[in-house]
C-alpha cells in the first residue's frame, strides 16, 4: 500500500535524522493534483507515454501550469526536471510558472514559412497583431502546416482557416467553433468494398515475404520521406535481428512545402494502413507506431476513428497500432528523433551506429518507412510492380508526389513521372500564376535551397540533383517567381532552422543563429559564410545542420548579384 506524500518524513540523507517535512522544490498542489489524476482517469503511467498525458493537459487547460507539471511528476513517479525539460522542448505546450499569467484561450498560429510567406502572411500577422485583444487572443508565428497549397493558412485553436484574411478569421472567432474541419475520406467499409485488406489476408495466410520484397525492389520503391533508400531492403535487415521488433511510421512532415501526406491521408486513410500491416508482416512486428504531427489534427482523429474499426473488425488485434501525437518539433522527422519522442523524451537525434533497423524503439529492431512509402507499398503489393516501374520518362523510372506552391496557377498535389523537370511541373499546375515569370524553385524544400529557372531541364529525382548541389528531399517544390527575391527566400530558410534546431550539437545550433545574422547585412560576407557552410555540412550530427546551409551556397552562387 502506498503511503500518502504527507506521511513521508524526508531525511538529510547523511544521518538518516528526520530532517524537512517536504522535498527540496515545488510542493505538491492538492487540486492539481487532483486534476490529473481525473484527466488521466487510470491510463497507463508509462514513461512513453508522457508526451500524451502532457497533451491531456495542454488540451483541457490550454496551457502547463507548473503545478500541473509538479503533480504530473508525481503521478508519474518521474522528476520535475525530466518532465520540465521534456515540455519545453515542444513548441505546442504552453509552459507557466508560479505567478505568470497564462496564455489567452484562443492562439491564433500564423504561418510564417516560404508558401505562406509569398501569399502575404507577414501582412496578415501585422493585421492580426493590431487588430485583436492580446488579453483575449494571442497571435503566434508558426513554421508549415502541410497547407501550402491554400496559402496563407493560420490556425485557431485545432481549426485551420485555408487562404486566410482577416475578415475570414473574424468569422471564424465569431462562430466559436475551433475544432478541426473533418474532411470527406474513404473509410474501412468503403475500402473493403474495392478489396481493401484482401492482400493483407492473402499474405497473412502463408505468403512469402521475400517474394514481395524482391517485388518492391523490382517496382523501384525507395524511401520517399526523403532519404530515398531502397524500401524493399530495409525489410530484410530488420527481419534478420532477434526479435521482438517493431514499426514506427514517421507522419512528421515538416519540411516546409511538403503536404502530400496529408493530402492521401484525408483522402483514402486505409491504402497507407494496409500498406503499414504489410509491411509489419513482412518483418513480423510485435506492434506498430504512428508518429504524426500535431499540425495534422484532421488527420488524427480519423486515424483513431480508422484504427478502432480495424480491431473491431478482427483485421488487427487491440493496442496493436499505437497513435503517437507529436507536439510542433520539426526534428522529429530525423527518423531516430522521432524514436525519441514516442519514447516520450526530448526529440534529439541519436548518434549512429547503432542504426535504428538494429536498436530502435525500446532499443529493439525497428523498421522506419514514411507515410506515402506506404501507401505506395500497398499499390504496388494491389496491382505488381509494373504500378511504378512501368513509367519512364527522361530516363528515370517511376512515379512521384510533388508538393507544388509559390507562384503557380493551381497549388497542390500531383503525381507526375519521376523524370518530370520543373517545367513538367509548373504545367501540371497550371502554369505560373498570372502576372508572375517563373525565376527560381526549390525542389525539395528549404533542405534543398534554390535554382535558378535556367536550370529547367534537370529530372526533379533522386540522383539527378546530387551534382547541382541539391537533393530531391519530399519533393517539395515551391515556385518563385520575377516578383521575389531569392535572398529573401533563403533568409526565411535559415530562420527556419534557426527556430527548429534541436540545439545538440554546436554546429547546427551556433551555425544557424550566426548565418541569420550574417544573412541581414546589406552585403554579405562570402567568405565567412563559405566556412561557415563547410564547418555546419561537415560536422552537424544529423541532417538539418548538414542540409541547411544549402539555400545560403546556392543563392550566393546562382543569384549573387542579390547578395
Amino acid at each position: 500500500m502506498a503511503l500518502d506524500h504527507k506521511d513521508v518524513p524526508w531525511t538529510s540523507g547523511r544521518s538518516g535524522k528526520k530532517g524537512r517535512a517536504h522535498t527540496k522544490g515545488r510542493p505538491l498542489d492538492e487540486q492539481a493534483w487532483t486534476e490529473v489524476k481525473d484527466l488521466l482517469g487510470g491510463r497507463p503511467l508509462r514513461r512513453d507515454l508522457l508526451i500524451e498525458h502532457l497533451h491531456l493537459i495542454q488540451d483541457r487547460y490550454g496551457h502547463l501550469s507548473a503545478p500541473h507539471l509538479r503533480a504530473l511528476a508525481e503521478e508519474m513517479r518521474l522528476s520535475m526536471a525530466e518532465v520540465w525539460e521534456v515540455a519545453s522542448f515542444y513548441a505546442h505546450f504552453d509552459l507557466v510558472k508560479e505567478g505568470e499569467t497564462p496564455p489567452p484561450d484562443l492562439t491564433i498560429r500564423v504561418c510564417d514559412s516560404l508558401s505562406c510567406e509569398l501569399a502575404g502572411s507577414e501582412a496578415l500577422i501585422t493585421a492580426l497583431e493590431s487588430g485583436v485583444d492580446p488579453a483575449k487572443v494571442r497571435v503566434l508565428r508558426a513554421p508549415c502546416m502541410g497547407r501550402c497549397d491554400t496559402a496563407p493558412v493560420v490556425e485557431l485553436g485545432h481549426r485551420h482557416v485555408d487562404n486566410a484574411t482577416p475578415a475570414l478569421i473574424e468569422d471564424v472567432i465569431a462562430g466559436g467553433d475551433f475544432h478541426p474541419i473533418m474532411p470527406e475520406y474513404e473509410d474501412l467499409t468503403a475500402y473493403q468494398a474495392r478489396g481493401g485488406y484482401d492482400k493483407l489476408a492473402q499474405y497473412r495466410d502463408g505468403g512469402d515475404w521475400e517474394q514481395v520484397q524482391d517485388m518492391l525492389l523490382s517496382a523501384g520503391l525507395r524511401g520517399l520521406g526523403g532519404a530515398g533508400f531502397p524500401s524493399g531492403k530495409k525489410w530484410g535487415f530488420v527481419r534478420a535481428e532477434a526479435g521482438p521488433r517493431y514499426l514506427a511510421v514517421n507522419g512528421d512532415e515538416g519540411e516546409p512545402g511538403t503536404f502530400k501526406d496529408r493530402y492521401h491521408l484525408e483522402r483514402e486513410p486505409h491504402v497507407f494502413l494496409e500498406g503499414m500491416l504489410i509491411a509489419a508482416w513482412a518483418v513480423e512486428a510485435d506492434k506498430c507506431f504512428i508518429y504524426m504531427r500535431d499540425e495534422y489534427p484532421a488527420v488524427l482523429k480519423l486515424l483513431r476513428k480508422e484504427i478502432a474499426a480495424l480491431e473491431e473488425a478482427g483485421i488487427v488485434e487491440a493496442g496493436y497500432i499505437v497513435l503517437r501525437r507529436g507536439a510542433g518539433a520539426y526534428i522529429c522527422g530525423e527518423e531516430s528523433a522521432m524514436i525519441e519522442s514516442i519514447e516520450g523524451k526530448r526529440g534529439i537525434p541519436r548518434l549512429r551506429p547503432p542504426y535504428v533497423a538494429q536498436v530502435g524503439i525500446f532499443d529493439r529492431p525497428t523498421l522506419v518507412h514514411n507515410v506515402e512509402t506506404l501507401h505506395w507499398v500497398a499499390m504496388i503489393c494491389r496491382e505488381g510492380p509494373e504500378v511504378m516501374n512501368a513509367v519512364v520518362h527522361n530516363e528515370r523510372t517511376g512515379l512521384r508526389n510533388y508538393s507544388v506552391s509559390g507562384r503557380v496557377a493551381n497549388p497542390g498535389v500531383y503525381l507526375l513521372p519521376a523524370g518530370s523537370t520543373i517545367l513538367d511541373i509548373i504545367a501540371a499546375a497550371g502554369g505560373m500564376a498570372e502576372g508572375h515569370t517563373f525565376k527560381a524553385y526549390q525542389p525539395g524544400g528549404p533542405s534543398s535551397g534554390l535554382l535558378p529557372a535556367h536550370m529547367n531541364d534537370v529530372p526533379l529525382d533522386f540522383d539527378t540533383l546530387q551534382p547541382h548541389g541539391t537533393f530531391i528531399g519530399s519533393a517539395a517544390v515551391v515556385v518563385l517567381s520575377d516578383q521575389d527575391s531569392a535572398r529573401d527566400a533563403a533568409l526565411n530558410m535559415l530562420r527556419f532552422f534557426e527556430s527548429e534546431s534541436c540545439g545538440q550539437c554546436t554546429p547546427c545550433r551556433v551555425g544557424c543563429e550566426k548565418a541569420v545574422k550574417l544573412m541581414q547585412a546589406d552585403t554579405w560576407d562570402r567568405e565567412l559564410l563559405t566556412d561557415l557552410c563547410e564547418v555546419m555540412t561537415d560536422a552537424s550530427i544529423c541532417g538539418l545542420g548538414q542540409a541547411a546551409p544549402n539555400p545560403i551556397k546556392l543563392v550566393m552562387q546562382h543569384f549573387s548579384e542579390e547578395v
